[in-house]
């Protein structure tokens, strides 16, 4: 008796811990809250898990219904189903081979904001028919939080720009829409522009627009928007001021700086230019004047030996005369006449005299240019 009891204990023990597998346990994933553009689209984030191996997306049929209803159905393969609110509206992006359990609603109305659930079934490949396995979902649910404007996109950009130096300024939309990306524009500045997508969890996305371009002067005080473009055509702008700060330059110090060295050094030039060519013409100026007239001591001295050279006429030897150098006691007769010869001098009598006279016979004169005359002062 007690074998059997310990027998019996063991195998509720065992099914105990294997019914989860045995049963067949679903779960779902799906995001609870979701931000819904009005007149947009909005995708809902799903996945789910099953025991057992891979099922291939014909065995599995998916449904989507509201929580308490679940025969309103906003999404089913069958379109004869859906609620005609949602027909054309609603489709499922996920493959359910794949466990993804997507859905997108296009064209979101004020009266979408749920909650909606998800519901599988099995069904056989036969005649497509669903079996008694169905799975819903009623715990995980979606509601909307209905947007009627479309927000504003966030912009990121330093307070200043440097003229000359690449400014970037980043735009931003976070939105629930990931097959129809926002369209983000840029107006009053071109420039490279690069986007970028990002999924930052929980059914959230965000698209960025990155504006890059070099500020000028005259982009001071412009203003630069971003447009935001939703799916439904619903728009956005945010805008701001760029303020364009100067470049650091020295320009104005080192131009004066290099003018004034350069008209100081070319001013000097100038100078010494014109102090050598009044030297020159100083120096050619006297050259001339001594050409044409000689100096002082040079006309002295030319005056002194032209009134020195004398030319004497020797007269017949018979005849005397008499230099000034004959002795006391000589007489001359009346009929002979002597002549002092008159040797004028600019200060005093000459030191001495040298007279040398020519003895040949056929000499008619002596030149006393070929005496030594001294004297000259």
């Amino acid at each position: 008796m007690d074998k059997m009891r310990k027998i019996l204990m063991f195998c509720l023990l065992l099914a105990g811990i294997c019914s989860p597998v045995f049963s067949g346990e679903w779960r779902a994933h799906v995001v609870k809250t979701l931000d819904a553009l009005v007149s947009s689209c909005v995708v809902v984030p799903c996945s789910f898990t099953h025991p057992g191996g891979n099922l291939p997306s014909s065995r599995l049929r998916g449904i989507w219904h509201r929580r308490d209803k679940w025969d309103e159905i906003i999404y089913d393969e069958d379109k004869t189903k859906i609620l005609d609110n949602y027909k054309d509206r609603t489709q499922m992006l996920g493959h359910l081979g794949q466990n993804n359990c997507t859905l997108e609603i296009v064209d979101v109305r004020d009266h979408d904001n749920g909650p909606f659930c998800f519901r599988i079934e099995l069904v056989r490949t036969e005649d497509n028919k669903p079996t008694k396995d169905k799975f819903s979902f009623v715990e995980e649910c979606v509601e909307f939080n209905m947007l009627p404007d479309a927000p504003a996109p966030t912009l990121n950009h330093p307070p200043t720009a440097i003229e000359g130096q690449p400014y970037t300024v980043t735009c931003s939309i976070i939105h629930t829409c990931p097959s129809h990306w926002p369209k983000l524009s840029w107006t009053g500045r071109i420039g490279e522009i690069r986007e970028d997508h990002k999924d930052i969890r929980y059914g959230n996305w965000e698209t960025q627009s990155i504006l890059t371009f070099v500020p000028e002067e005259k982009d001071d005080h412009g203003e630069i928007t971003c447009t935001a473009e939703f799916f439904g055509q619903k728009t956005s702008s945010k805008s701001f001021s760029l303020y364009v700060k100067r470049a650091q330059s020295y320009n104005h110090i080192i131009i004066p700086t290099v003018v004034a060295i350069g008209t100081a050094v070319i001013f000097g030039i100038l100078c010494i230019l014109m102090a050598k060519k009044y030297n020159m013409w100083n120096r050619l100026s006297r050259l001339s004047r001594r050409q044409e007239k000689p100096d002082s001591d040079t006309f002295f001295s030319l005056t002194h030996i032209t009134t020195n050279t004398l030319i004497f006429y020797r007269r017949p030897r018979g005849d005397m005369v008499d230099f000034g150098h004959t002795p006391n006691n000589a007489t001359c007769g009346a009929d002979q006449k002597a002549s002092k010869p008159r040797f004028p001098s600019p200060k005093s009598q000459p030191k001495s005299y040298n007279y040398k006279e020519d003895l040949d016979d056929g000499d008619d004169y002596v030149n006393t240019a070929d005496l030594n005359v001294y004297g000259n002062i």
